[in-house]
């Protein structure tokens, strides 16, 4: 089955209500984002930190996956698609797509502070100080902060060795490395970059100006129907 791998980022998220760091300006509150988003800044105080997640996860629990996320979905119809994603939320899962890796970490997680193997899904949505890990640490959100080692780069990079097609969808591909995986892609692969700004595209891309909820949808559509998007 021919493979297609979706690469998504922020701008994804955003037509379903959730702000990124971008549209927070550097800034939460008074807190500049390296405050929550570094391990220097869990150290320093855990409890801004986690109060911060503790905000973003309400919010991804109360937003709904848009019209991008479904189309993506519907791939999965007749091709074999992984959804490679710089997001921390769940809606690629909740719109029904299999086979999603999350590079930068999920919000819906927990983790060990001190052994980051020790992860479970939260069944609430808070991490409060004091809530300890089996080994006695505390918890901490399962996100790859700023000095962390993203995750997956090697099995992603294969994907998208072996893709026949490849659509990056709502990145500015300036965060790396993950953005370094779009170079992976074979040449002779149909690729496509959506975004609703020009700018600098990856050689070999074919750049499609727009929403994600209305272009995504289109350029599914094509190719469900054999044929190329214009």
């Amino acid at each position: 089955m021919e493979k297609i791998v979706v690469f998504t980022g922020a701008g994804v998220s955003a037509e379903s209500g959730l702000k990124t760091f971008r549209d927070m300006g550097g800034l939460w509150g008074e807190y500049a984002i390296e405050d929550v988003a570094s391990p220097a800044g869990w150290k320093r105080n855990p409890a801004v930190v986690l109060d911060f997640y503790n905000e973003r996860r309400k919010a991804v629990l109360a937003a709904r996956p848009n019209a991008a996320h479904e189309a993506i979905a519907r791939l999965e119809e007749q091709f074999d698609v992984v959804v490679v994603t710089q997001n921390v939320d769940d809606l690629h899962e909740r719109a029904g797509s299999s086979k999603i890796i999350h590079v930068h970490g999920e919000i819906l997680k927990a983790r060990s502070s001190i052994d980051a193997s020790l992860v479970h899904v939260l069944d609430k949505p808070t991490i409060e100080l004091g809530e300890l890990c089996g080994k006695g640490s505390q918890l901490r959100p399962d996100i790859v902060w700023f000095g962390e080692n993203v995750r997956h780069m090697d099995e992603c990079a294969e994907h998208f060795a072996e893709a026949s097609r490849v659509i990056t969808i709502g990145t500015s591909l300036t965060v790396y490395p993950a953005a370094g995986l779009v170079e992976k892609a074979p040449w002779r692969a149909e690729k496509y970059l959506v975004s609703p700004e020009p700018q600098e595209i990856p050689y070999g891309f074919k750049f499609l100006r727009g929403a994600a909820a209305t272009v995504v949808p289109h350029v599914v559509k094509c190719w469900l129907e054999g044929r190329k998007p214009v």
